[in-house]
């Protein structure tokens, strides 16, 4: 009896090494349904942090636009006058007072300028600078609007939540 009861306890410490397939498919569903909550997540973060550069390309121009009015008493310029361009590989167009100022270079598939900017377009004592892009590679484009009262809008958000 004595070898039995040895052997009995050799398999009950080798059966207390491992994990059963129930305990690991458990900690893998587990790690699934993180996965699930996380990954949206950190795109919808991810395209919004992409956002901050029409943000701050806008600002630029309306400080560039203002520059201009002071000197000139006028928001209208031409693109060289104006002298605004962005730095790098940009993921937005950028229009002011319907004016082309920089193509889309990363995510061509929307408009920069369009007949709608130019009807925004009033007088001398205003302005309108336009970011188009698309941020997170789906069929709607994100659009930031600024203008001569330092507004800045979001009328088409590309970003959900």
């Amino acid at each position: 009896m004595l070898l039995n009861e040895k052997i009995t306890k050799a398999v009950k410490v080798d059966r207390e090494k491992g994990f059963t397939l129930i305990e690991l498919m458990i900690v893998v569903a587990i790690l699934g349904i993180l996965a699930a909550i996380a990954i949206p997540n950190f795109m919808r973060f991810q395209a919004k942090s992409k956002q901050s550069e029409a943000k701050t390309n806008l600002g630029a121009i309306g400080t560039t636009a203002e520059a201009w009015r002071t000197e000139v008493d006028t928001y209208v310029a031409t693109v060289a006058q104006l002298g605004w361009a962005p730095q790098g590989n940009s993921r937005y167009g950028y229009s002011y007072n319907a004016l082309l100022l920089a193509a889309n270079t990363v995510a061509g598939n929307c408009a920069t300028s369009d007949d709608a900017d130019a009807a925004a377009v009033a007088a001398a004592a205003t302005f309108i600078a336009i970011a188009t892009g698309d941020v997170d590679s789906d069929a709607t484009c994100d659009i930031w609007q600024y203008n001569q009262l330092r507004a800045l809008t979001n009328p088409t958000n590309d970003v959900s939540g």
